[in-house]
């Protein structure tokens, strides 16, 4: 058993939450839904809880009612090998979603993702500032991160000073 899991308190589409991440993360899968019973907290029969596992992270999504919201204050990070990753988990999770800017988007369960290319880390986090600083900015115009303008804003040529 994993010792933290994300437990995500939604007004009442925790089932149907579950199964579409299920569906966008390959091999991903429901592992146990709880009903209420007789003695609430909701409906008997209506689901309560469902136990679900992505990309071998195991989730609890809620059935908590309107009290609570999400807000891009938590988000989940799925990180890319490649642009055709990186597209198609863009592609899945902004259906019916929205996209932010800097490879955030908002799925249309309310639940806030960065969609995030492993060369962006790699490019940020290189020894050469100005390249860093290039790729940041580079970063910071975009929806959904290009790997490949990313990578061009790296080896853009160095701006000269000029001398007056």
């Amino acid at each position: 058993m994993q010792k933290i899991t994300p437990f995500l308190w939604f007004t009442q589409d925790a089932e149907k939450a579950a199964k579409f991440y299920v569906s966008v993360f390959k091999g991903g899968k429901i592992l146990k839904v709880l009903r209420c019973g007789e003695a609430g907290p909701g409906r008997p029969g209506t689901v309560m809880t469902v136990k679900f596992r992505i990309l071998g992270q195991e989730f609890t999504a809620l059935n908590g009612g309107p009290v609570f919201k999400f807000t891009p204050a938590i988000s989940f990070v799925v990180h890319c090998s490649t642009q055709r990753e990186v597209d198609y988990y863009w592609r899945k999770l902004t259906a019916g979603g929205k996209a932010v800017r800097c490879g955030w988007l908002e799925d249309r369960f309310g639940v806030s993702w960065q969609i995030v290319p492993d060369a962006l880390i790699d490019l940020l986090g290189c020894k050469d500032s100005a390249k860093a600083a290039r790729v940041t900015q580079a970063m910071m115009k975009m929806i959904k991160l290009d790997i490949s303008k990313l990578q061009a804003a790296a080896h853009a040529p160095r701006a000269r000073a000029t001398r007056r």
